[in-house]
């Protein structure tokens, strides 16, 4: 059946989509109708990929897709179908990894050419509406896809064909598994190591991104091996970046990346996930530092989080908007002279802290920052209410766009990201908030099931294996941080419909998508890091501190088989491996820390609390405890009825500890 020649993107549940519900370009969803419609009628697929914070996103869709003419000749030839990437990462990686095949670099807008069945045959990223930055113009390059589609189809079906055939083995192949080595995760921090710039902080070159994962590797390496450069790495990296204009200094939160090497002008877009792995990444680092500074970004990037970017029910929105009165960065950046009006007589205390830059390369107003010298110095308590200052004043300009679409795998990492650095830093009103969004995204399930997506009643269902994985490792985070079993018993049915939706026949692994999605060209696997850990990473560390939490063996069984499995296929990969590989190195070594402890007056609590350490898992029981009391290694029960604590690593137990000092040199590195 052919749908009617409209945009039909009103109804989407995607803020994305309903940006471009007012095209006059023919707009489908990705949906089973959309492509049975290019079957019927014999055409082309125009298939465009974007997300909301997306700068050159925007700049498409002013140029193109509002335009009359531009629209004519789209719709008079192929079927136009767009997608947001947060939605559906799955189509957006068989075709990112079909352009990439090209051998093109990548990126957003996504514009790729498929055939009426789906499969790839060519496509690009950005393309301007007239030709420039050496570029074809779009509706050029719309008459010479078509040209070529009509002259050489069955040339191009075959192209499409192969295409397919190679994203397919790289992103679905089967491979043997491999042994678990520690070596692993020492041979790829060495080769991050080698790559930082040990100035500046980063990766070297530009632009700069955070990149967790890579990050979490050296921390990873630093805990395990005592690698202290590549610990030093890690803090030089978040000093330097928390110093430069990628960090929110008035609000809080970490932009995307800095188009720079000095982490100074950023792309203005604020995502969740950036900003929950910055959470974690700021939460270590101040327990081994004792930094006041990652503390006190830590408690802006939560404000931040809490005053801008809750949904209704309590979850988190996917994020804030580079550009605003159509400039980008607008909303941040200040003039000297706004920066005076705003603070009178107080701007030159401000100054002494913070500087105004622009580089040449920056059309904008100047973006604040700080220098190393003004970091180390800064006088927080004068500074705090000067940003308040700055901060009101702000609110009254025009405001970004927020994708108020929460996703159940970012929610995740932040509800994780929350209760962690609460139970760190005693605050409990950061556990509460994410205990709430906890509640927001499992009380939108239907059948038992998470929903990928929600957008106030709208749901998009189903779940990826991600938003299991990462709501088991959040269920685990607040466990730790409450004690509460009800989120024990949650992370174990998350597991169950992960293994009923997603997992393989030969149970060694899971899908990205479910068993029942019926509009993937491709089930993929999920093997490969983008800015957050892969799908596959997820999984194995959720199997992983769930089996450790409670001594299941068959858990642990599954977490192994799993692990082996994913290195296996990891070591067939040029990048983007990290997630797995920093996920095996748990599994190797999990670590077990079981507190028995008087409730509210405990001494050897507080030690595991300001002791963070991604590698164990704490289990706190009150004295007198008979119900669900916790497992030790080998099926051993701890006694409840006096304080202790058990230290594990892997199957085998330290003596029962039962002094603050001694349970602190075991658990801290150094």
């Amino acid at each position: 059946m052919t749908l009617p020649a409209q945009n039909l993107l009103a109804q989407e549940a995607s803020p994305y989509l309903q940006q471009h519900s007012d095209n006059p370009v023919h707009w489908r969803g990705w949906s089973p109708a959309a492509l049975a419609e290019a079957k019927e009628l014999e055409r082309p697929i125009l298939l465009s990929i974007g997300y909301a914070a997306c700068h050159w996103c925007h700049v498409m869709a002013h140029e193109s897709f509002e335009n009359d003419a531009v629209a004519a000749v789209m719709n008079r030839l192929y079927v136009n179908i767009k997608v947001d990437r947060e939605e559906r990462p799955d189509i957006d990686q068989i075709y990112m990894a079909a352009l990439h095949a090209m051998g093109e670099q990548g990126g957003w807008p996504l514009t790729m050419f498929l055939t009426p069945d789906g499969k790839p045959f060519w496509g690009g990223t950005y393309f301007p509406r007239e030709a420039r930055y050496g570029r074809p113009g779009f509706i050029q390059v719309l008459e010479a896809v078509d040209k070529a589609w009509r002259e050489k189809r069955q040339s191009l079906a075959e192209s499409a064909d192969g295409l397919t055939a190679h994203v397919e083995q790289r992103l679905a192949g089967a491979t043997g598994k491999a042994v678990l080595d520690r070596d692993a995760l020492a041979d790829l921090a060495t080769r991050i190591d080698g790559m930082i710039d040990r100035d500046l902080g980063g990766l070297s070159g530009a632009p700069k991104f955070p990149n967790a994962p890579f990050m979490h590797a050296l921390w990873l390496s630093w805990l395990r091996d005592g690698q202290t450069a590549h610990r030093d790495a890690v803090l030089t990296s978040l000093e330097r970046m928390l110093a430069g204009g990628i960090y929110d200094h008035v609000g809080g939160g970490l932009s995307r990346y800095s188009t720079d090497a000095e982490w100074l002008v950023p792309h203005f877009e604020k995502m969740l996930y950036d900003n929950a792995q910055l959470i974690r990444l700021c939460n270590w680092a101040q327990a081994e530092t004792g930094n006041s500074l990652f503390r006190i970004r830590i408690e802006e990037t939560v404000a931040w989080l809490l005053r801008e970017m809750r949904v209704e029910g309590g979850a988190f929105a996917a994020s804030l908007d580079a550009d605003s009165d159509g400039e980008e960065g607008l909303f941040y950046t200040w003039s000297r002279d706004e920066v005076e009006a705003a603070l009178g007589d107080d701007a030159a205390a401000f100054f002494r802290y913070f500087e105004l830059a622009a580089p040449h390369s920056w059309e904008g107003k100047p973006i604040i920052r700080q220098s190393e010298t003004q970091q180390g110095h800064a006088d927080h308590a004068r500074l705090t209410p000067l940003k308040a200052e700055l901060l009101a004043v702000r609110e009254q300009r025009v405001r970004p766009g927020r994708d108020g679409k929460a996703l159940t795998d970012w929610n995740g990492l932040m509800i994780a990201a929350l209760a962690e650095a609460g139970r760190s830093l005693g605050r409990r009103d950061w556990v509460d908030a994410a205990a709430k969004a906890f509640a927001h995204i499992v009380g939108a399930s239907q059948d038992g099931r998470l929903p990928h997506s929600m957008l106030g009643t709208k749901k998009l269902f189903p779940a990826l294996s991600s938003d299991y994985a990462a709501m088991t490792n959040a269920a685990i985070a607040l466990f730790e941080a409450t004690g509460d079993p009800a989120y024990s018993d949650r992370a174990m049915h998350f597991i169950g419909e992960l293994d009923r939706w997603h997992q393989d026949t030969e149970t060694t692994g899971y899908w990205l998508t479910a068993s029942d999605s019926g509009d993937v060209p491709i089930r993929i696997r999920g093997d490969v890091d983008e800015a957050i850990p892969s799908p596959t990473g997820q999984i194995v560390e959720a199997l992983v501190r769930l089996s450790s939490l409670t001594g299941d063996p068959g858990l642990w069984e599954k977490a192994w088989t799993t692990a082996e499995h994913a290195m296996g296929r990891a070591a067939r990969q040029s990048y983007g491996q990290a997630g797995i590989v920093n996920a095996c190195a748990l599994a190797l070594e999990p670590l077990k820390l079981v507190i028995i402890d008087k409730p509210g007056s405990s001494s050897l609590v507080p030690v595991a609390n300001r002791n963070p350490d991604p590698r164990r898992v704490d289990i706190v029981v009150p004295i007198g405890t008979e119900a669900n009391r916790p497992l030790l290694p080998g099926g051993v029960l701890p006694p409840t009825d006096k304080p202790g604590a058990w230290f594990c690593s892997g199957q085998l137990c330290l003596p029962e500890v039962t002094d603050a000092g001694e349970l602190e040199k075991l658990v801290r590195r150094g």
